[in-house]
């Protein structure tokens, strides 16, 4: 289960959902679905997580919901 805040916006440059993850730094993936875009983040988030862990990073702790948009 993703704890951490995803953005998923539709993109006219790229025709493709792109989601972000405003904690990770560079932490995107796109779909052509939105569920394609948060699946696709989801495995990212993984990823990011697991590479910080090698590499003695500190992985940042989720924020929670915005308090306003």
């Amino acid at each position: 289960m993703v704890k951490y805040e995803v953005i998923i916006s539709w993109s006219d440059e790229d025709q493709a959902f792109v989601a972000e993850v405003p904690e990770f730094p560079g932490c995107a993936a796109d779909g052509a679905t939105y569920q394609e875009a948060l699946t696709n983040v989801e495995v990212v988030i993984q990823e990011w997580i697991e590479t910080a862990k090698e590499l003695g990073r500190p992985i940042p702790e989720p924020r929670g919901r915005l308090m306003f948009a």
